[in-house]
């Protein structure tokens, strides 16, 4: 008899949980799933129900014998899972404008996963994730936990050394790499192969292949002198041109924090001040999304989800779910243990590079030293999430204040303390550790 497979979402009340239903609507014929449990806290419980009734209504269209369950009680949705999908945010969208406010006000960069704001994010997410662990092992111990919950990297490298939970963290930006590489050359995605080296959110598309040729160099001719394509269409490809001859490879849209800081802050700071942050821009999208959820007869994933940012969501998520149950032993990129992949980083750090993916979760494909111009910079950065995880399970303040001081985005140890007490001021009711 074929396994049928039961899917614990976590954080299922949110805007994004129609992409995943859409997605293993479309894996319905090579993954069968038999029962999807949507989970979520006391405060979600309206759009756990929005979502909930259209989650129904597109399994219903599909014809799918999917039984979807609605819950608050996460070892309720956890019990007996095959995979638990971890998509939540801890303190709502309320808690990200704030984590965008607090760095702009010292003239630094506010991002929801890049630099101080990723930081506040991953401080309240970790005692969350412990706990969800926590029940992992105990009522689905032979569950795989896909974390989609930024800061991506951050939350998959704490569980990863302080759980037994088997966890593979994902991503949507390798694969929407590749789609815009795809459709600057103006071929399907299957066709295009990228070499990823790197961290969540700041991953390098080191070579790239189409159809098994290397194509990096035509790329960047393209990229830099814009040649065969409007490169309007695809703001994430445009670069100075000179940056990119000297990088020599293909940056993530993440990179622009870090090679465009001046710019990135300045633009920040206008946003703000006009439109409101980006989390400001997107509380509002969602209001109209669940306005649209809402609609008794809307039975498909509407096209104005991808505003809220999740392209390829379903894609990436349901095509690693699928490869770990059937063993596919094809290649993703993904957010797993180093062990060895790149020397330059520890060995018990987690990193996104691709991965076969099969029934014993993500095995990466060997890297090796990374160049120097790329090096310094993962190393940077790898050190503040190693400080971020140390400080998320402790809640010790001074690695917390190390942690920010070193950060790239950040100027000064000064202004490092003024960012982190803001931090833990406004966000008390979530961080549990540092109340000793």
């Amino acid at each position: 008899m074929t396994k049928k497979y039961k899917i614990a979402v976590i954080g299922g009340g949110s805007s994004y949980t129609p992409e995943l239903i859409d997605g293993f609507i479309k894996k319905a014929p090579e993954l069968p799933v038999s029962d999807i449990y949507l989970e979520d806290i006391e405060q979600g419980k309206e759009k756990l129900e929005i979502v909930g009734a259209l989650a129904e209504r597109m399994v219903k269209k599909a014809g799918l014998d999917i039984n979807i369950h609605l819950t608050l009680n996460q070892e309720e949705a956890i019990s007996g899972a095959d995979f638990v999908v971890s998509q939540f945010r801890v303190g709502g969208l309320d808690a990200r404008i704030r984590d965008e406010k607090i760095p702009l006000k010292y003239g630094v960069i506010g991002q929801e996963t890049t630099g101080p704001g990723g930081f506040a994010k991953a401080l309240r997410t970790i005692p969350v994730i412990m706990n969800i662990c926590k029940d992992i092992q105990r009522l689905a111990p032979s569950a795989w936990l896909i974390n989609f919950t930024n800061p991506s990297g951050i939350i998959t490298e704490t569980v990863l050394n302080h759980t037994k939970v088997k966890a593979v963290g994902l991503c949507n930006v390798p694969v929407n790499m590749i789609n815009y590489v795809a459709q600057v050359f103006e071929v399907e995605m299957e066709r295009v192969y990228i070499e990823f080296a790197g961290l969540n959110h700041l991953v390098w598309g080191q070579k790239i292949y189409l159809d098994g040729e290397d194509v990096t160099e035509k790329l960047l001719d393209i990229l830099i002198t814009g040649k065969n394509f409007t490169m309007k269409n695809i703001p994430d490809l445009i670069w100075d041109k000179d940056l990119i001859k000297s990088l020599g490879m293909l940056p993530c849209p993440y990179h622009r924090y870090y090679y465009m800081s001046d710019k990135m802050l300045e633009e920040e700071i206008k946003e703000a001040s006009s439109e409101g942050t980006r989390g400001e821009v997107v509380k509002n999208i969602e209001k109209e999304l669940f306005k649209l959820y809402k609609n008794p007869s809307l039975d498909i994933k509407p096209p104005e989800l991808e505003k809220r940012g999740g392209a390829l969501y379903s894609y990436a998520a349901c095509n690693l779910i699928d490869s770990i149950a059937n063993n596919k032993k094809d290649i993703q990129t993904v957010n797993v243990r180093n062990n060895g992949t790149i020397l330059d980083l520890p060995e018990d750090v987690a990193i996104e590079t691709n991965c076969i993916i099969g029934k014993n979760g993500a095995s990466p494909l060997t890297i090796g030293h990374v160049p120097a111009k790329i090096r310094g910079l993962m190393q940077a950065v790898k050190a503040y999430e190693q400080l971020t995880v140390e400080a998320g399970i402790k809640g010790d303040y001074y690695t917390a204040l190390q942690a920010l001081t070193i950060h790239p985005l950040v100027p000064s140890a000064d202004a490092a303390k003024k960012i982190l007490d803001d931090i833990l001021r406004q966000n008390k009711e979530f961080l549990p550790q540092f109340q000793g």
